[in-house]
């Protein structure tokens, strides 16, 4: 154990061993294991938007054994999926990599305008599975946010009691917010902070802009010099939020974007900001494996703060 995992343990004083465990397998594996920083492979994408839109690009992502072997073998930290995909390799690569179980989703079939997502695995199924961690989705924002908060105290209660992490995605939407307003630098931090409050080992947002959403907080952005210029700076103000950096804050990959230049300059940015780390998804399922694991490589080695 390295002392930047055991410093990072120390911060969840109230978790079990058995959580904690989970947690530092996590933070241990792969080519980034020990570093505490993570790249995190998440393949949701098949529920959430329609096979062919996420799999046509990379015709070998519809096996969902091919998820497993680009995570084993770019040297990932974990890999996070919904129920069906994770069944489908669970037993062919146990103790292979850690497991994240998504447990709830939403697809695009319906558009709404507040968004909600349906529970889709349990706990139980993240035990048998073998699973390191469960992962929830929250949208604040929107008008059922208030039942996805419930929903996650009571999951990640029964988690944290059999001794898994928990891992929130916290994506602003719906509501009044406009469109700019879901990375809005305000929103993202309070997302963070919300994810935070809602007790997630792992939280994981969108990269933010420099819009700010809300008139209350753009006065105090005002008055207090809050640096957001640069995407570095988003990145160590939105950390900041996460209980003034003690908690593990990742960002995503976001669409998918093939300009490998732009994708490192983002990576940069969360390094130097601070962050802990991405999850990438359709920027690296959607290209031939050998391309990804390259763009992956890249990525870890950027954020481990090696010259690229």
């Amino acid at each position: 154990m390295t002392p930047r995992v055991k410093e990072i343990l120390s911060w969840y004083g109230a978790d079990s061993p058995g959580a904690l465990t989970n947690l530092a397998r996590i933070l241990n594996h792969g080519r980034l294991g020990g570093t505490g920083k993570l790249v995190i492979l998440p393949v949701d994408q098949g529920f959430e938007h329609g096979p062919a839109r996420s799999f046509a690009p990379n015709p070998p992502a519809y096996d969902p054994r091919y998820h497993f072997e680009l995570a084993i073998e770019a040297g990932c930290n974990a890999y996070a999926a919904p129920l069906g995909f994770l069944e489908a390799g669970a037993r062919e690569f146990a103790g292979d990599l850690p497991l994240i179980l998504k447990l709830n989703d939403a697809d695009s079939l319906l558009d709404e305008q507040n968004p909600n997502q349906a529970l889709t695995g349990s706990v139980q199924d993240a035990l048998r599975l073998g699973a390191s961690a469960v992962g929830f989705t929250i949208y604040p924002g929107s008008a059922h946010q208030n039942e996805m908060f419930a929903q996650i105290r009571e999951l990640a209660e029964e988690a944290k009691f059999n001794g898994l992490a928990v891992v929130i995605w916290s994506y602003p939407r719906g509501g009044e917010l406009s469109k700019a307003g879901e990375t809005a630098i305000d929103v993202c931090g309070y997302a963070a902070q919300i994810a935070a409050q809602l007790g997630a080992h792992i939280i994981k947002v969108k990269l933010p802009t420099d819009h700010i959403e809300q008139d209350a907080a753009r006065k105090v952005y005002e008055e207090q010099k809050i640096p957001i210029a640069t995407q570095a700076e988003r990145v160590a103000h939105v950390v900041q939020c996460a209980f003034a950096g003690r908690r593990i804050l990742i960002f995503s990959g976001g669409a998918a974007n093939f300009d490998d230049n732009a994708l490192y300059d983002e990576f940069r940015a969360i390094h130097d900001g601070g962050g802990f780390g991405s999850i990438v998804g359709r920027n690296s399922f959607q290209r031939p494996k050998a391309e990804a694991i390259k763009m992956l490589h890249t990525a870890m080695d950027i954020h481990a703060g090696k010259p690229v």
